[in-house]
């Protein structure tokens, strides 16, 4: 086992008659990477022992057959028994790594002619050999496979941590989960990969959605935008349009809020008091709020609440999102009279 090195040489009709050649080759080498590749053949962890003990017998520049008797090999192995060395010896020579040279008494040995040629009976290992570079591209192939896999892995567990804290009971979840507790292919990564790509792009327009509402337009209501009235803007700001919003519709359809509420909430006075308590159980400072009231109005702050809090998970920061559409620079554009009425459709359609 000291040794890294051993002459080969071409394997003949047996039995074997040849000359030690001076092409040196690294065994180990090989030996790992037929280890490491061993998924291929379909070779088990007790072949690549019995593999390993029959090299250890090999003496540097004495050839490539093993000369040890069966006893000797299933001692080194570790005392498997010598039906499980058979086995696995016929497995090798199967799949084309091991030649049998036996002599007619079966025993093993080598005999020499003065001219140095020789006759060897034994288990020739001349095979395994000439295949090095098959399996040292094997080896390779399998080792950029699993750090693929784990790198895709990687990946796909890191989208569904993302789908699973803006949408916990998304589907797609449980079933990639499952899938990911058997061993998948590259290309089963790669497929389970580009699912949940597109669910977590999904999730990610969902918000934008939900924050910009596309008001169309004729040239007629352009105009009449444009020569508004300082008033009207201030009317716009300060109060939600009575007629196509009322309480009850809030209530109704932003149901995650109202669940938390323990009066029944049945005006805007009751709503704003339940949003005042909501907005620091969302990361949103008591200031942020009272300051949005002012700002807006309360009536629009309040269904700002009760809105974010039914879209859930889709914002990523309650804080920073209600900032923004109250206090920010999207403030004009968020319009909760178009939102409760999108929410309540997306509800209508899912029952």
């Amino acid at each position: 086992m000291a040794f890294t090195k051993l002459s080969t040489k071409q394997a003949e009709a047996l039995p074997v008659v040849d000359k030690e050649t001076a092409s040196e080759t690294d065994i180990w080498t090989i030996f790992r990477a037929l280890r490491d590749a061993r998924s291929v053949f379909g070779l088990r962890p007790g072949h690549i022992h019995t593999l390993q003990a029959m090299l250890s017998f090999l003496k540097p520049g004495q050839g490539e057959t093993v000369f040890a008797s069966n006893f000797s090999i299933c001692q080194r192995t570790g005392g498997i028994d010598e039906r499980t060395l058979r086995r696995h010896i016929n497995r090798f020579e199967e799949l084309g790594f091991i030649t049998r040279n036996d002599s007619s008494n079966r025993k093993r040995y080598r005999v020499r002619s003065s001219e140095g040629e020789c006759i060897s009976f034994g288990l020739s290992l001349a095979p395994l050999f000439r295949r090095a570079k098959e399996l040292l591209t094997l080896a390779q192939d399998v080792e950029n496979n699993r750090r693929d896999s784990l790198f895709l892995r990687k990946k796909i567990l890191i989208r569904l941590a993302h789908i699973e804290e803006h949408d916990p009971e998304n589907a797609l979840i449980q079933e990639a989960r499952k899938s990911l507790r058997r061993k998948l292919t590259v290309a089963e990564y790669r497929a389970l990969l580009s699912d949940t790509d597109a669910e977590c792009s999904r999730l990610s327009t969902a918000v934008d959605t939900a924050e910009t509402t596309e008001v169309s337009a004729n040239d007629g209501q352009t105009v009449r935008h444009q020569s508004t009235s300082i008033k009207e803007r201030i009317d716009k700001d300060t109060t939600v349009n009575e007629v196509s919003l009322r309480p009850s519709a809030i209530v109704s359809v932003c149901d995650q809020a109202a669940a938390f509420a323990e009066t029944r909430l049945e005006d805007w006075t009751a709503i704003e008091n339940h949003a005042r308590m909501l907005a620091p159980m969302m990361g949103i400072q008591s200031a942020t709020f009272e300051k949005a009231k002012k700002t807006v109005g309360p009536q629009r702050a309040s269904t700002a609440i009760f809105i974010m809090l039914q879209l859930g998970k889709s914002i990523k920061d309650f804080g920073a999102y209600f900032y923004s559409i109250t206090l920010g620079k999207r403030r004009d554009r968020f319009d909760p009279a178009a939102l409760i009425d999108r929410l309540s459709k997306q509800q209508a359609y899912a029952i």
